[in-house]
């Protein structure tokens, strides 16, 4: 086994999977512990739905014109919907979780279409089905796409600490801490825009259906046995990248798809951190 890691590891898109699944599952779980605390976990869900369509409107846009990245389309409208969603969670007509709803499940239904309408592949349903559970496209990474998820990761990592005490104060008394002078809605866009560059990195390690469970799991487990904020943050972050690094490995020893996969290795972690928390209490 150890042989065949080494020689497995001798290629360059391995390693390239490696760098980007740690970076992206650490950057996953930052927030993840925020958004089950807010009772707002499906914007993960929403927002992922809205960079498949973005993918599939970046692809029918690339047969038109040279669109070197399809992350330059889809990053910008991710974004945007993620503003959206917390601005239309606000209005009373139109509740947050209907919010989420609406824009994912429109998004979703969009992007199936222009798919169809302007198939630029004969295999349609592979690229659909890559697209929504990321069998493939981890192991396919450029060295360009590279560092743009290692620059993207470290922004987002360096963001969360800068407005550590400010996503601190915003997720547990978002009231409180407008009425002692923070810009709560401020932080709230911040804490929006982290999520959908989230949602879009993700997007390349386990596909836009499976992005939810990456950044909660992580979070949930830490949850069983950590009581405390930063407590279950770091816990978190290091349940996130143990999961994702066993989910690679046995995806490429056994050539498992990789987001199911490392799905696994998180409910894995879930159900032992739940005995863990029993067993303390």
């Amino acid at each position: 086994m150890i042989e065949t890691l080494i020689q497995y590891f001798s290629f360059p898109f391995v390693r390239y999977a490696f760098i980007v699944g740690v970076l992206i599952s650490l950057c996953s779980s930052l927030l993840g512990v925020t958004l089950v605390l807010k009772r707002f976990s499906f914007i993960g869900d929403g927002l992922s739905h809205v960079a498949f369509g973005g993918i599939c409107l970046a692809t029918v846009l690339g047969t038109i014109i040279k669109i070197p990245n399809d992350m330059y389309i889809v990053l910008p409208l991710t974004i945007i919907c993620a503003v959206l969603l917390l601005r239309t969670g606000k209005n009373t007509k139109i509740q947050g979780d209907a919010a989420v709803a609406m824009i994912s499940v429109a998004s979703l239904a969009i992007g199936y279409l222009l798919m169809n309408i302007f198939s630029t592949s004969s295999n349609l349903t592979g690229d659909v089905c890559s697209t929504l559970f990321g069998s493939t496209s981890i192991l396919t990474l450029t060295a360009g796409e590279v560092w743009l998820c290692a620059g993207l990761s470290i922004a987002v990592i360096i963001a969360f600490i800068i407005f550590y005490n400010k996503i601190f104060a915003v997720t547990f008394d978002e009231n409180f801490a407008t009425a002692v002078g923070t810009h709560a809605q401020a932080y709230n866009l911040v804490i929006a825009i982290i999520i959908a560059v989230i949602i879009v990195l993700a997007m390349n390690l386990v596909g836009s259906l499976l992005i939810s469970a990456l950044v909660i799991f992580p979070a949930l487990s830490a949850m069983r046995v950590f009581k405390s904020f930063r407590s279950v943050t770091i816990c978190s972050a290091a349940v996130s990248v143990i999961c994702s690094v066993t989910g690679l490995l046995i995806s490429i020893l056994a050539g498992t798809p990789v987001g199911s996969t490392i799905v696994a290795a998180d409910l894995a972690a879930f159900l032992i951190f739940t005995i863990m928390g029993v067993l303390i209490k």
